[in-house]
């Protein structure tokens, strides 16, 4: 967790305060830039407390989603694109987390070039104590209230949308799913049941610089753009 600036004044504020006079009005600059140093102070809480497992939000990221597929397996392009992150990251990934010995990876049978990430017994301990602190700590969120919360991942959702992130469900989508997630596991389908990871509003879209920075060239993806 990074030292508090403790600053006298509020950088963002003023830095809007000298735009306006300079450019004139622009609350969405305002808004951005708030938006990025949130991510910033967020990584950097999820990052501390996953550190002790050997992890970052990014690589949890990753095992989360294979413990939500029924196998605990899933193509490395499903993990990329659920996660939707840039394969290069994917790959950078993955290999960290198989060099920990809490994935494996192996042909996949029904693509000849691709592959595919298994979680280990290792791989779902660590998610399970991992995920105790991260619950414990509201994931950084702890100072909002239910209802705050929500908003904040409205708000952002209608960013997500008008970004092309996902097409909405209709109501009879909605219901269709719910309902497969009550049938027993022994009546589910083969194909994995994939659900979005859990993260924090606004760090779940962004890429944490723990993990780009090992990726020269690399498109700027969700591992800050959240898990190495």
């Amino acid at each position: 967790m990074s030292k508090p600036l403790e600053l006298p004044f509020d950088p963002i504020e003023r830095a809007a305060q000298i735009w306006t006079r300079r450019f004139g009005p622009s609350p969405s600059m305002a808004a951005v830039t708030s938006i990025m140093r949130a991510q910033q102070i967020l990584l950097g809480e999820l990052d501390a407390l996953l550190r002790p497992y050997g992890l970052t939000f990014a690589r949890y990221e990753a095992l989360v989603l294979l413990t939500f597929s029924r196998t605990g397996t899933l193509p490395l392009g499903m993990i990329g694109e659920r996660l939707m992150v840039h394969p290069t990251s994917v790959t950078n990934i993955i290999s960290r987390l198989e060099r920990q010995q809490f994935v494996t990876r192996r042909p996949n049978p029904a693509d000849g070039r691709g592959r595919l990430a298994e979680i280990t017994q290792a791989g779902r301990d660590v998610v399970e104590r991992a995920t105790r602190d991260l619950m414990a700590a509201e994931f950084g969120m702890a100072g909002f209230e239910p209802g705050q919360l929500k908003e904040i991942f409205d708000v952002f959702r209608e960013l997500r949308l008008a970004a092309g992130d996902f097409v909405p469900e209709t109501p009879d989508a909605a219901r269709e799913a719910h309902g497969a997630a009550q049938e027993p596991r022994s009546a589910a389908p083969e194909t994995p049941e994939i659900t979005r990871s859990p993260k924090t509003p606004a760090a779940s879209q962004i890429t944490p610089a723990s993990e780009t920075s090992e990726l020269p060239g690399a498109a700027e993806i969700t591992e800050n753009p959240g898990m190495a």
